[in-house]
């Protein structure tokens, strides 16, 4: 696999000081310093995985990718999508995805981070003591980026993007988009079908599903109008998962315990339609996730 890990996302968003706040609370380290128009963040483990821009109204800018090797770089350098392609300081790679405008920069990695494999154990019973995981008292943080799910308005070109680019198709949801992956994750990036570009919502690992719920609800005891979606677990990619939505209208999803692909050659895409495609449990998905409030006026603002 060429391509080894999802790096960082670039969001633009009309209130950057209001909208880091938010990303503060939600776990993640400021990196630069107060701006109205450009901050970033870091997460435990991934570095610095989330920059916040200044733009009218909110929006997808950019994705950042990590190869192998330089000699991907160079096989792709002929794209027609490409934008630039530079040496120094580091082999650097700039496309364009051509059905969202999404900017995607490739660089080389350290192989090492392709994904955690933590394993799953049998659930034990606490005897004679309680649970460690109730006893926690430190307010989890995110471990790292772990996927985006963006819309875009011609998906066939898109998907034709990211998979010459070097993605894998994991899984489809019937009439809505794909599951792909650029790790050993279930998926790193899903590309679905909508009338504008728009960013769905980024994805953050937290350790284990009591953090999942702790997080979300430490989050939503401060602003209870934050809950997006939540607490269920997903079919697809089997991550436990709770959604809140950001200031601009972005949702963010706390996940943990989602599926691993090492090999390949043992894995079938499906294709999933119906009530289980969204989630196995949980409550039902708000019309709001399926089709966001503010997606009219997205679609106005992109004339």
């Amino acid at each position: 696999m060429a391509l080894i890990r999802l790096k960082s996302v670039t969001i633009g968003v009309p209130d950057v000081k209001g909208v880091a706040a938010y990303y503060s609370d939600f776990g993640l380290t400021q990196t630069t310093a107060d701006s109205a128009t450009s901050v970033s963040f870091a997460t435990l483990e991934g570095g610095e995985q989330l920059t916040l821009q200044a733009t009218p109204l909110r929006r997808l800018l950019g994705i950042a990718l990590e190869a192998d090797n330089e000699e991907h770089l160079v096989r792709l350098s002929t794209d027609p999508t490409v934008l630039r392609f530079t040496r120094e300081p580091e082999p650097t790679l700039v496309l364009r995805d051509p059905g969202a405008g999404v900017e995607v920069t490739i660089t080389v990695g350290a192989e090492g981070l392709h994904g955690r494999i933590l394993g799953r154990t049998p659930v034990e019973r606490t005897v004679n003591t309680r649970a460690a995981e109730v006893l926690r008292t430190q307010r989890p943080r995110p471990l790292r980026l772990g996927h985006v799910v963006m819309g875009s308005p011609d998906h066939e070109a898109s998907m034709s993007f990211f998979t010459r680019i070097g993605f894998k198709v994991s899984d489809y949801i019937k009439d809505v988009g794909a599951f792909l992956r650029c790790s050993i994750d279930h998926h790193n990036l899903l590309v679905q079908r909508a009338p504008v570009a728009f960013l769905h919502h980024t994805s953050w690992e937290v350790n284990d599903a009591d953090d999942v719920g702790r997080a979300a609800s430490a989050m939503l005891e401060e602003d209870p109008n934050r809950h997006g979606w939540g607490f269920g677990r997903h079919l697809i990619g089997s991550n436990y998962f709770w959604y809140l939505r950001d200031p601009a209208g972005n949702m963010t999803e706390y996940f943990a315990d989602m599926d691993e692909i090492v090999d390949d050659a043992l894995w079938s895409p499906e294709v999933f339609s119906g009530k289980n495609a969204l989630a196995v449990w949980g409550p039902p998905a708000p019309a709001s996730f399926l089709r966001p409030d503010d997606l009219a006026e997205l679609m106005q603002g992109s004339h």
